[in-house]
């Protein structure tokens, strides 16, 4: 069972588990098809989540709830933050990270460039580190775009890999998926004008729960 959050009838917002995957697959082990089964609604992405990430996704009941939120997206005016265990503290402990972004579609990885060229993407991103556990730091991250892989490949060439991310750099024997978690979406319903939001914490197993409390417990 797929937990919901917050559901009317033009939207929801619905907790991804780790290891499912956000879009439609062949096999219909995916959260649209979990979920359509589970509320009897036809369902529309509005955008997605990495296999590995788990937390708060917002779908769309409709076509056009769906065009009027990814214009939304488009305009940034939905928040999206996310929690991130990384090896290392960054420095300073609060700011923004900008690169430039280009995506190998075929090798399915993301690398930052100097330059901007065609396939390049500006990508942009603020953080705060809220714990810290030995070598590992707890942070909070706000996307400012939404690129692939954006928090992993921007955190990751400044030598702060996300804990268990074996493709930039975080291999760690004790967690399978990239410690990345999508915690809290906010935004102004399209059709209501009412404000909603949807916050979700990790699990409390490794590396999460080698922190005392997670945002948003507080």
């Amino acid at each position: 069972m797929v937990r919901i959050l917050y559901e009317d009838d033009q939207l929801l917002l619905a907790e991804k588990p780790v290891g499912v995957l956000s879009e439609p697959s062949p096999g219909g082990a995916d959260l649209l098809t979990l979920l359509s089964a589970q509320t009897g609604a036809a369902l529309f992405p509005v955008h997605r989540l990495d296999k590995g990430t788990g937390g708060v996704m917002l779908l769309a009941k409709s076509s056009a709830c769906a065009a009027a939120l990814s214009e939304r997206i488009r305009q940034g005016d939905v928040t999206k933050e996310y929690l991130a265990v990384v090896r290392g503290t960054p420095d300073p402990p609060a700011g923004e990270m900008t690169d430039l972004l280009f995506r190998d579609a075929a090798a399915n990885k993301t690398y930052v460039v100097r330059r901007m060229r065609r396939g390049v993407r500006e990508a942009k991103l603020a953080y705060e580190v809220r714990q810290t556990a030995g070598p590992l730091a707890l942070v909070r991250v706000r996307l400012m775009t939404g690129r692939t892989h954006q928090v992993r490949v921007q955190f990751a060439s400044r030598r702060l890999p996300l804990v268990g991310d074996a493709r930039y750099g975080g291999r760690d024997g004790r967690c399978a998926a990239p410690a990345l978690w999508s915690s809290r979406v906010v935004f102004t319903h399209p059709f209501t004008g009412a404000p909603v939001a949807g916050v979700s914490t990790p699990p409390r197993q490794y590396p999460w729960d080698l922190f005392e409390e997670m945002p948003g417990d507080e």
